[in-house]
């Protein structure tokens, strides 16, 4: 386990919850990037890989739940894109 990769998972983590509320009260996708977002969950998902093939350690779980973080945005960015179409 490496510290330095424990800070950047609870700092990036920290971001996750705040992009979360603004999806979910704006219900608008301005300013956010699907291609960023799956970027981002591509770049969990591997590290989860790793984590389980290499490395098993308790960091897994902050990969997890920052996976879970971005899906949740991404499933928030798809409701928003269409609610949006449907109120034009």
């Amino acid at each position: 386990m490496s510290i330095f990769e424990v800070i950047m998972l609870v700092c990036f983590g920290m971001a996750w919850p705040m992009n979360i509320y603004k999806s979910l009260t704006t219900k608008s996708v301005e300013g956010k990037s699907c291609l960023f977002l799956y970027a981002i969950a591509i770049g969990y998902l591997s590290g989860i890989i790793h984590k389980i093939v290499y490395s098993r350690d308790i960091v897994l779980v902050l990969y997890v739940i920052n996976l879970i973080m971005v899906s949740t945005d991404i499933f928030l960015y798809h409701r928003n894109v269409r609610l949006m179409r449907q109120n034009r």
